[in-house]
C-alpha cells in the first residue's frame, strides 16, 4: 500500500520511471486488456502523459473501448476475430456467471470462460503477424512496457522487445502469480481462489486446499496453451508460462491485505489496492424542514 500522505497514482508513476531508468521522460509501451481492466489503467496512463511521457498504446482492432478518448499513440492490428464475435463469447460467459457462478477455477478454465479467452490470446497472434507494426516496435526504443498479463500478450511483447516490464493487475488466473513473484502462499493458510474459504481452514478444507492447487497445476497450462504456443512460434524455441511471468521486473498489485490473506512479498510487488476506488466525494448536505400545524 502508499505510504501515508503519498497518492497512489504518485507511487504508480515513481515505479514506472525507477523500472524505465529514465529521470526526465520517456517512452512507454502498454499493452492493456479490454473491459473493465482498462478502465482501471487508463486512469494510470493518463495520468503518465500528464507528467510528459510519451507513451504509445497497442491495440486489436476488434475491442471495446481500448485506446479511445485518450490523446496518445495508439497502434492498431487486425484480428481474425470480430467484435461480434467478442460481445457473443464474452456475454455467454458472463450470462453463465450470473446464473451458475463458478465453484472452482478448474471449473472457471474449463467452463464458460474458455471460449472468451480463447479470442483474447489469439490477439497476440494477429499482433505478430503485423510485421509493420512489430518493426516499429523494435525501432522505438521504448524504455519498458507496462501491460495487463490477463492477455499474456503482453508478456510475450516485452520478452521479445527484451524490455524491463511493469505488470498492473489484480492477480494471473493459476499458481503463475505464485511462481512469478517467487511469493509461495502457504496452502495450510492462504485458501485457492474461489474457494471460499477462511485462513483457518480445518483439516478437510487444507486437503481440499491442496487438491485444488494440484489441479491447477495439472489443468493451467491447457487453459494457456493458445497463449504459450503463439510465443512459441515468435521465439520458435518451446515457451511456458513460467518463463513469461519469471521476467517480471515491477508488479503493480491491485490489492492489499484487506481484500486478501497476507503471504510474503518481495521488493519488487508494490501493493496498490485503493486504484480500483475512485476519489471520494463529500457526502451531500441534510437540509432539515420543520413543517407547523
Amino acid at each position: 500500500m502508499a505510504p501515508a500522505g503519498v497518492p497512489a497514482s504518485l507511487l504508480l508513476c515513481t515505479c514506472l520511471l525507477l523500472v524505465s531508468g529514465f529521470a526526465q521522460a520517456g517512452r512507454l509501451l502498454v499493452v492493456p486488456m479490454d473491459g473493465s481492466h482498462w478502465f482501471t489503467m487508463r486512469s494510470v496512463v493518463e495520468k503518465l502523459i500528464h507528467n510528459g511521457h510519451e507513451v504509445v498504446v497497442v491495440v486489436p482492432e476488434a475491442s471495446w473501448q481500448l485506446g479511445k478518448s485518450l490523446n496518445i499513440t495508439v497502434k492498431t492490428y487486425s484480428t481474425s476475430h470480430t467484435i461480434e464475435d467478442l460481445n457473443r463469447e464474452f456475454k455467454y460467459f458472463s450470462d453463465t456467471q450470473w446464473k451458475t457462478p463458478e465453484q472452482s477455477m478448474l471449473s472457471l478454465m474449463t467452463g464458460t470462460a474458455k471460449g472468451f479467452f480463447e479470442l483474447i490470446f489469439s490477439n497476440c497472434r494477429s499482433l505478430f503477424n503485423d510485421k509493420k507494426l512489430v518493426e516499429y516496435l523494435k525501432q522505438s526504443s521504448f524504455d519498458a512496457v507496462f501491460l495487463d498479463p490477463f492477455d499474456v500478450c503482453g508478456l510475450t511483447v516485452a520478452k521479445y522487445l527484451s524490455l524491463p516490464s511493469v505488470v498492473f493487475a489484480r492477480g494471473i488466473f493459476c499458481h503463475y502469480l505464485d511462481e512469478g513473484t517467487q511469493c509461495p502462499r502457504p496452502l495450510s493458510y492462504v485458501p485457492r481462489i474461489l474457494l471460499k474459504f477462511t485462513d483457518t481452514m480445518t483439516f478437510t478444507e487444507r486437503v481440499w486446499n491442496h487438491i485444488t492447487y494440484m489441479e491447477e497445476r495439472a489443468f493451467c497450462p491447457q487453459f494457456f496453451k493458445t497463449a504459450t504456443d503463439i510465443a512459441s512460434e515468435v521465439f520458435q524455441s518451446p515457451v511456458t508460462m513460467e518463463d513469461l511471468v519469471s521476467q517480471v521486473s515491477i508488479w503493480l498489485l491491485r490489492t492489499d491485505f484487506v481484500l486478501d490473506f497476507p503471504a510474503p512479498v518481495m521488493p519488487n510487488i508494490v501493493l496498490i489496492g485503493g486504484i480500483n476506488c475512485h476519489q471520494g466525494k463529500p457526502l451531500s448536505k441534510v437540509c432539515y424542514l420543520s413543517f407547523s400545524t
